[in-house]
């Protein structure tokens, strides 16, 4: 009888051994999710926000942080990354507000898309992951936060990389009219600015988004695949509220947040960007794609790149050129 109850008992333990190791599989499996090259994507609690992102590379490598804009995500790094970590650099690509997997903490939050939020945004990002430095580089929504944050926290950034140069926001500038030529460019802020507007590109985003990808880049022959890949990313709860409030804030028909006045106000002084820092111009930016119109505000080490039959998604369209500037921007010393 005392043998039978002892190989019971040892049978019992057995499945019950199998099964912990089971549960913990599934568990490891589930946090252990891959973006293809991007890497692992992980979610953080940072700041207002739970930030989801994707993680590549040795952990004792310098940290990159690549920011994506509008309407794209960061599936723009998709070549970039797998440059980066060849040579060694921990890189990190987190969604911005109002995309992919990141997601406010409270639902009480302002959906607030001014610069200077989505700068702090960042900081948050990497006070989080104990990340004390790192190398930024973005274009479109992605330069400008990346500009903001070397701009408000240089001690915060090693090397700065920006498609279109010096993209900070001056309320007080953005009052004035342009040329009727440089008018039509910008089309999309004035519908956004109606509340017709605001409900077509909340019932139209996918065909929007497309529009302005072909608009923005006429020379990129992208497919249906890489578009579809990042427009799983405007599917966000809070996407078209950022977005709206981003180029409403900007034309100052919606007020920011108090919180972020000090900072707005030292924006508004355009300070000058003392990090090392590689500008890069593309037919996007056409005349002033030779970036003499904001050479000026860089002070410290500083190269400017033009990249000639590229459109505004640099890094998708030339992912060499771009992960060149951050090995480059990188090895600058001041």
């Amino acid at each position: 009888m005392k043998t039978i109850v002892k190989i019971k008992n040892s049978i019992t333990n057995t499945v019950l051994l199998i099964a912990f190791l089971l549960v913990n599989a599934v568990s490891i499996a589930q946090t252990e999710k891959t973006e293809g090259s991007l890497g692992t994507l992980k979610q953080i609690n940072a700041g207002l926000l739970n930030v989801g992102y994707t993680e590549a590379g040795p952990s004792n490598g310098t940290p990159v942080i690549l920011l994506h804009g509008w309407p794209y995500d960061i599936h723009s790094y998709n070549e970039v990354v797998p440059i980066l970590v060849s040579k060694g650099y921990h890189v990190f690509t987190p969604y911005l507000r109002g995309s992919g997997t990141t997601t406010f903490l409270s639902k009480d939050t302002f959906r607030n898309g001014q610069q200077a939020a989505l700068a702090a945004d960042i900081i948050a990002f990497m006070d989080a992951l104990k990340i004390d430095k790192a190398v930024v580089g973005g274009f479109d929504w992605g330069a400008r936060t990346a500009v903001v944050m070397a701009a408000l926290w240089p001690e915060r950034v090693k090397g700065l990389v920006s498609i279109s140069g010096y993209l900070v926001v001056n309320l007080e500038a953005n009052l004035k009219p342009l040329p009727p030529k440089a008018e039509l460019g910008w089309w999309y802020q004035y519908y956004f600015a109606t509340e017709r507007g605001k409900l077509g590109y909340s019932q139209n985003t996918y065909e929007f988004n497309k529009q302005i990808w072909q608009i923005a880049s006429p020379l990129w022959n992208f497919d249906k695949a890489a578009y579809d890949q990042t427009a799983q990313s405007f599917d966000n709860p809070d996407h078209v509220a950022i977005v709206i409030h981003n180029y409403r804030w900007r034309q100052s028909l919606e007020a920011g947040e108090s919180k972020y006045d000090a900072l707005e106000k030292r924006l508004a002084a355009r300070p000058e960007i003392k990090v090392p820092t590689i500008t890069i111009g593309s037919d996007f930016d056409g005349a002033f794609a030779d970036g003499k119109a904001y050479a000026n505000k860089f002070t410290g080490k500083y190269a400017h790149r033009i990249l000639k039959g590229i459109g505004h998604n640099v890094p998708q369209e030339d992912p060499k050129s771009f992960a060149q500037a951050i090995i480059d921007v990188d090895g600058f010393k001041n």
